[in-house]
C-alpha cells in the first residue's frame, strides 16, 4: 500500500499467523483469554498493547484463534470498548502536540505543513467511523475539543 503523503510505496507491516485455528501449544482457554482481554481493557491498556502483552507473556498468537472473535468485538461484547477508537486517538495526540510545538516554534513550516496532513487523515477517520456508527454522526474534530479528549 502506498503512502498517503509522500511518493514512498512502504513496505513494513505485519503478517498473521498462516493457521486459523489456535495451535495446539496455546495453553490458555477461552474463558481465561477473554478475562484477561476485558480486564486489560478495563485498566486503560489499549487493545494493541493487549494482543501484545499476550502474545509475550502468555504465547498467545492471535486472540482471534482462540475466541473465535476480533479484539475489538470482543471488547464490544463485554462492554470494555473505548469510546473513540485507538488510532483516532493516536492522531489526535500527534496533532495535539504538534500544535503546542508550532506555538513556540512559528517559524517551523515543515510541522505545519505535517499538521496538515495529520489533521486530514483525522478527518477522514472521523467520516469513516461516523458513517460506520463507532463515533456519533455529529462528532467534528477541532483542535480545543481535541485537546481537552486527550487530556
Amino acid at each position: 500500500m502506498a503512502r498517503l503523503h509522500s511518493k514512498k510505496k512502504g513496505k513494513a507491516g505485519t503478517k498473521m499467523p498462516k493457521q486459523k485455528s489456535a495451535p495446539e501449544w496455546v495453553s490458555v482457554s477461552k474463558a481465561d483469554l477473554t478475562t484477561m482481554v476485558v480486564k486489560m481493557a478495563k485498566e486503560g491498556v489499549p487493545a494493541s498493547k493487549i494482543g501484545l502483552a499476550l502474545r509475550d507473556l502468555k504465547g498467545v498468537p492471535s486472540i482471534r484463534a482462540v475466541t473465535g472473535k476480533r479484539m475489538c468485538e470482543l471488547l464490544k461484547d463485554e462492554g470494555a470498548s473505548p469510546e473513540y477508537p485507538e488510532d483516532l486517538i493516536a492522531l489526535i495526540k500527534k496533532a495535539v502536540k504538534i500544535r503546542t510545538h508550532l506555538k513556540d516554534s512559528t517559524a517551523d513550516t515543515h510541522n505545519a505543513v505535517k499538521l496538515s496532513h495529520i489533521e486530514s487523515k483525522i478527518n477522514r477517520l472521523v467520516k469513516y467511523y461516523a458513517r460506520t456508527g463507532r463515533i456519533p454522526k455529529n462528532w467534528r474534530y477541532s483542535p480545543e475539543k481535541a485537546a481537552l479528549l486527550v487530556k
